[in-house]
């Protein structure tokens, strides 16, 4: 007994030691991870952990707008792939639209209309669009404006606005996610996401080749809350949430209590049907129910690829030329999906748990199952 009573206290000595080593070495924040993530019973961040984050509110659009629902509504069953990924995956919200009306939608685990899961990175196409706004309303010169005429420690590297959008900034970022000592996790976790940020050095010549950091994301956050003078959040409900009669609220995750920075890389919690608005907004070239809320220009350049030899991305938004077609994608780390393919008037949502297995092409295989499924079910009708 005396023995096992000395083995539980040496243990219990050893995790206080290295509680304290944790703080006192600056990863304390591995300790939230670890209660958010294994304590929650999960193995990497999840579609609804946001609910253990600090988060600020995009209030509902006082004047909501119904997506109509297509006459077909429904009248085709998944195909049996579709359903098998989707089982295997665990979809939580499938969507078709077509023709800007609600053709096929399913709901698993749950999980409905109004159910909020996190975007992950369809976030970063939803803060190049609030770029966008920031230099339509005057804010931010353009693409081109350097990210020094915000930030001191940038000035003279050539970085702009347009190259953090494009992911083509030359910070050393290090886009590692299963590093829990690295700076992803560290900007999940931690409770100071700005000094993480501006830390950053550019080390490769900007605007030169794409390579995908979140951290661009966020300093291109920081940069238009600084331009603006308004939080982040409040400019995505006047700009885009509330002019497009999204139905419900969402919440978007800031760093902690204190500083309130939102993680702009990633973390808006909320629906397929809202999440469609952005495909729908970009699939008309900015313009929403025939008010034009965002430059055509801007939409255009966003959804064709800066560089010849990255193919797979414009700015803030995913390519592809899958079945021949011009596709532009919001997309997640969990795969989460907003696809778009304008030629044929199609928006298709997918959100949920899990992504499909990595690929030599840029998108997990997942990705192109969804819509060729997709494509036979219309095909059907």
């Amino acid at each position: 007994m005396k023995r096992v009573k000395k083995f539980f206290k040496w243990i219990f000595i050893l995790l206080v030691a290295l509680v304290i080593g944790l703080y006192i070495s600056g990863y304390g924040y591995i300790l939230k991870g670890f209660w958010v993530v294994y304590l929650h019973g999960h193995a990497t961040a999840y579609i609804d952990d946001f609910e253990y984050f600090d988060t600020e509110k995009i209030p509902a659009s006082t004047n909501p707008q119904p997506w109509p629902v297509h006459k077909k509504y429904n009248t085709v069953e998944a195909t049996q792939a579709l359903s098998k990924i989707n089982d295997k995956l665990k979809t939580v919200a499938f969507m078709i639209i077509k023709n800007d009306s609600i053709w096929y939608e399913k709901y698993f685990d749950g999980f409905g209309e109004t159910s909020q899961t996190n975007s992950f990175s369809m976030a970063k196409s939803i803060t190049s669009a609030i770029l966008g706004k920031a230099i339509d309303d005057g804010f931010i010169k353009s693409l081109d404006q350097p990210v020094g005429d915000f930030y001191s420690q940038y000035a003279g590297t050539g970085l702009t606005v347009g190259d953090l959008s494009s992911m083509a900034s030359g910070l050393d970022w290090d886009e590692s996610y299963l590093n829990p000592f690295g700076m992803t996790a560290r900007a999940y976790y931690d409770s100071d996401l700005a000094e993480i940020i501006l830390k950053l050095k550019v080390v490769d010549t900007p605007g030169v080749g794409y390579k995908y950091l979140s951290g661009n994301t966020e300093l291109l956050a920081m940069v238009i809350q600084k331009a603006t003078k308004k939080r982040l959040a409040y400019y995505l409900y006047e700009s885009f949430w509330n002019p497009m009669g999204a139905e419900n609220s969402a919440v978007w995750q800031v760093d902690d209590e204190k500083n309130r920075l939102i993680k702009a890389y990633c973390c808006i919690g909320s629906n397929a049907r809202d999440f469609a608005r952005f495909g729908k907004l970009y699939k008309d070239y900015g313009k929403w129910n025939g008010y034009q809320i965002l430059d055509s220009a801007f939409v255009a350049k966003s959804i064709t690829p800066r560089f010849a030899e990255s193919p797979e991305y414009g700015y803030g938004f995913w390519l592809s030329d899958f079945l021949g077609k011009k596709i532009f994608v919001m997309r997640g780390i969990l795969g989460q999906y907003v696809i778009v393919v304008p030629e044929d008037d199609v928006i298709i949502v997918r959100l949920g748990h899990q992504r499909g297995n990595k690929t030599d092409l840029p998108f997990s295989s997942d990705f192109y199952v969804y819509i060729e499924e997709a494509y036979e079910m219309l095909n059907k009708n």
